[in-house]
């Protein structure tokens, strides 16, 4: 039975999915649970191309299901960085889905088909994704923008009330601050953000909510670099596997 969190989260879901059809956006908002990693599934409803940000792994194969389910040309399966936290979907997915090309920032360090970075554009259909470079939680942080710039997709860098974390794989408070302050919240007010992971049921979050409410962003800079130095916080469980494999496109050694 869905907990009252749970009819929200669906309920939300199916809205924003509803707001973006009517403008011939396909778009989904899935969610694996382990990793509390949310990915996306963004298509053109009239030529069909798709492309998918931020895949786990472990729900790659519903990915492509959903994708053949819906009739779509999945041509992308992006990610924002180079998680930590679980293995990406992206070298999985590229064999499930014939002719889909990876992508990652080129200042990642990692593989992938096209390395992006900022001012690159991923296109679908009459859709196209900017990529703004907004490092700081890692060097190949990127935040990716609608044409429209209606909706925004922010990975790990901002959160819903939060960000990510800065105490390892080349983080750094004061260059995450910058990131969000001049590539993000320089959006427009109304923009939606979808970010890389939620921890408390929330699914969106807008520029306007988080320039305002935002614990950690709305202080001062010396503030925010205090607060992210003592979040002291246990390594992430899946890192030392996750890592390795995301430089490869999420391929693991046997």
């Amino acid at each position: 039975m869905l907990t009252f969190v749970g009819r929200d989260l669906v309920r939300a879901i199916r809205t924003y999915s509803v707001m973006a059809a009517g403008r011939g956006l396909v778009f989904r908002q899935l969610f694996e649970p382990v990793s509390c990693t949310y990915t996306y599934l963004l298509a053109d409803a009239d030529t069909k191309e798709a492309v998918l940000i931020d895949p786990v792994l472990e729900t790659a194969n519903r990915d492509a299901k959903l994708v053949k389910d819906l009739g779509l040309k999945m041509i992308f399966a992006a990610n924002t960085h180079c998680h930590a936290d679980h293995i990406t979907g992206t070298g999985v997915l590229k064999k499930l889905v014939p002719g889909c090309k990876s992508i990652i920032s080129k200042d990642s360090g990692a593989l992938a088909d096209i390395l992006i970075q900022e001012g690159d554009t991923i296109k679908f259909g009459k859709y196209t994704l900017e990529a703004r470079s907004t490092p700081g939680h890692t060097d190949g942080c990127l935040t990716y923008v609608l044409n429209d710039k209606s909706m925004a997709f922010t990975g790990d860098a901002l959160l819903i009330r939060g960000c990510g974390r800065t105490d390892f794989q080349q983080g750094c408070p004061n260059t995450l601050y910058h990131s969000v302050h001049s590539k993000i919240f320089t959006l427009p007010d109304s923009c939606t953000l979808y970010p890389g992971h939620d921890y408390t049921g929330q699914t969106v979050t807008t520029v306007e909510e988080e320039k305002r409410l935002n614990p950690r962003l709305t202080k001062s800079e010396a503030e925010f670099v205090n607060i992210m130095n003592n979040l002291n916080l246990p390594k992430p469980k899946q890192i030392d596997i996750a890592v390795p494999a995301n430089l490869k496109c999420g391929i693991q050694d046997d």
